[in-house]
C-alpha cells in the first residue's frame, strides 16, 4: 500500500508539473460582446493548448454586460462592440481600450422574402414600422416581422446608429443571443434582423444597401457603414495572463490564423480609423 500511495504521490507531482508550464493555474474571465464572442472562444482555445495549465473562461452577455463587469472589477477582460464613451454610466478613463478586429454588421431576412437589396430608407422603415409588408420593397406579399438584439447589446447600437439615426425602432421581439437571432430568422416568414458578418450562414439572406454588398473590402473603405470595432477592455494596464491572452490575440500570426478565417477583419486591413463620435478619417491621417 505504502509503494501504490508513493507511486501515486509522484505521479501527481509529475502531471502537475508537466501541466503548469510555469503558469500555476492562473486563470481569467472575459465577458461581454456576442458577435465577438467566437473569435475570444476560439484565440482562449488554442492559446490554453499552447500554455498547459492555464484557464480562460470565456462567456457572452453583450456589450452593456462586459463593459459593467469589467467597471466593477469582476471580470478580468471586458468585451464590447462600442467604444466605452458610447455606453452611458461607463467611466472610460478607468478604462483601457484594445481593439482586436472589425466586425461589419448586416441586414439579414428569411431567404422566402423575395428581396436581396434595400435602400437605407427602406431598412430604417423596416425597422420603424413604416413598411409592414415586403410586397412594399418588391418583395413577396409577406409581414415583415422584425427580431431585434436585446437592450444593450453593442451590435443593435451599432445598427440603430448608422442605419436608424435616432428614429425609434419598433416594438418587437428580443434576443440576447445572435445564434438565436439568425436561427429565428431562418425558421421564420418574413423575418428581418442584422447580425455580425461572422454569423451570416446558408440559412439566411444578407441584404445588400443601396446597392452595395455587406463585404469586408467594403467595410474597410466604410462604403459599408455598419461596422464597429471590437473592443477588449481591462481596467487599467492588463498583467499576468490577461496581458499575455491580449497579446497573443493581437500578435500578426494569431491576427492571420483566426482573425480573417472567422469573418472578422484585422484592424490592420482598414483603410479608415472611427472614433468613437463617429467621425472618419484615412488611417495615418
Amino acid at each position: 500500500m505504502k509503494k501504490i500511495l508513493g507511486f501515486l504521490a509522484v505521479a501527481a507531482v509529475t502531471l502537475l508539473a508537466g501541466c503548469g508550464g510555469g503558469d500555476n493555474g492562473e486563470s481569467i474571465t472575459a465577458v461581454g460582446s456576442s458577435a465577438l464572442q467566437p473569435l475570444v472562444e476560439a484565440a482562449a482555445e488554442q492559446y490554453q493548448t499552447e500554455h498547459l495549465g492555464v484557464f480562460i473562461n470565456v462567456q457572452g452577455g453583450g456589450t452593456g454586460t462586459g463593459l459593467s463587469q469589467i467597471q466593477q472589477g469582476a471580470v478580468e477582460i471586458g468585451n464590447s462592440d462600442l467604444f466605452a464613451e458610447e455606453k452611458p454610466g461607463i467611466d472610460a478613463k478607468k478604462l483601457v481600450d484594445h481593439r482586436v478586429a472589425v466586425v461589419g454588421i448586416t441586414p439579414i431576412a428569411n431567404p422566402g422574402v423575395g428581396v436581396k437589396n434595400l435602400t437605407v430608407v427602406q431598412l430604417r422603415r423596416l425597422f420603424t414600422g413604416e413598411i409592414t409588408n415586403w410586397k412594399q420593397v418588391g418583395g413577396k406579399d409577406l409581414p415583415v416581422v422584425v427580431v431585434n438584439r436585446a437592450q444593450g447589446s453593442g451590435t443593435r447600437s451599432t445598427f440603430e446608429k448608422w442605419v436608424l439615426q435616432d428614429r425609434q425602432p419598433i416594438a418587437a421581439q428580443e434576443q440576447d443571443s445572435t445564434g438565436m437571432v439568425r436561427s429565428i430568422v431562418a425558421s421564420t416568414p418574413g423575418a428581418v434582423s442584422y447580425v455580425a458578418f461572422s454569423y451570416v450562414d446558408a440559412t439566411v439572406r444578407a441584404l445588400a444597401l443601396n446597392g452595395v454588398t455587406p463585404t469586408d473590402a467594403h467595410v474597410t473603405t466604410n462604403e459599408w457603414p455598419i461596422w464597429s470595432y471590437e473592443h477588449m477592455y481591462t481596467r487599467g494596464q492588463p498583467t499576468g495572463l490577461t496581458k499575455a491572452f491580449l497579446s497573443y490575440i493581437l500578435a500578426p500570426a494569431t491576427q492571420q490564423r483566426l482573425v480573417a478565417k472567422m469573418g472578422y477583419i484585422p484592424v490592420t486591413a482598414m483603410q479608415v480609423e472611427r472614433d468613437a463620435d463617429g467621425n472618419v478619417v484615412k488611417r495615418g491621417e
